[in-house]
């Protein structure tokens, strides 16, 4: 059994019965998104668990080695993006260890979601191609898709019909807008459920976009 990463808890209702597992970006930690949550404006008769995990922490190659905390390490800053994916691999186990943790406490897996920002939204990839559980989608931050070559067929995927939304800002400066692109290119091609929305904005979080996050999450989770 993989030990629980520590997360952050937050809670809308004291009965939850869905669950969102919120992954940070590089050196960020489980508290980055955790304002996020009264600003979803999810619906009242929802009870939600959001689950912000922090990252191990581990030396990180473009940052000069620096230790901080990161799902991998990241070798280079180029397109290609190599990445260590045995990081990634350990990574995507302790994500799933927690999917199985809030099953374990009686929210069904086709009430959990998965959302990640940057690292943590390559992670959420993983997560989504790899996992058994059928989860109630998949959401996609500035990010992109490592190991694409891998990506199986949507109909030989447990989660090949689970919806996906990716977003993106037009003038991102870490992540490509491109590698964003490239994600969703790759997946509608394979058969899965995909939706791409672009903002005017740089590697962050913009109020047009946590609005249209708001009506997706509600919709899921609804």
């Amino acid at each position: 059994m993989t030990d629980l990463l520590p997360s952050v808890i937050v809670e809308t209702n004291p009965q939850p019965d869905a669950a969102i597992i919120w992954l940070h970006g590089l050196g960020s930690d489980g508290h980055d998104f955790e304002s996020l949550v009264p600003t979803l404006s999810l619906s009242p008769d929802l009870g939600v668990r959001f689950v912000f995990p922090h990252a191990p922490k581990r030396p990180v190659t473009i940052n000069g080695g620096m230790e901080m905390r990161a799902w991998y390490d990241i070798y280079e800053m180029t397109l290609e993006r190599k990445v260590d994916m045995a990081n990634i691999d350990e990574s995507y186990h302790q994500i799933e260890a927690l999917i199985e943790d809030q099953v374990q406490q009686g929210i069904l897996a086709d009430r959990i979601i998965v959302a990640g920002f940057s690292q943590g939204g390559v992670i959420a990839y993983q997560a989504m191609l790899r996992t058994k559980r059928t989860l109630a989608g998949v959401l996609a931050l500035s990010t992109y898709l490592v190991n694409g070559d891998a990506v199986s067929e949507s109909v030989d995927c447990t989660n090949g019909q689970t919806p996906i939304l990716i977003h993106h800002g037009s003038q991102d400066p870490i992540v490509a807008p491109v590698l964003g692109t490239q994600a969703r290119d790759l997946l509608v091609s394979k058969g899965f459920s995909v939706s791409y929305q672009s903002y005017p904005m740089p590697h962050s979080v913009c109020p047009e976009q946590v609005n249209d996050i708001s009506v997706w999450l509600n919709e899921r989770l609804a």
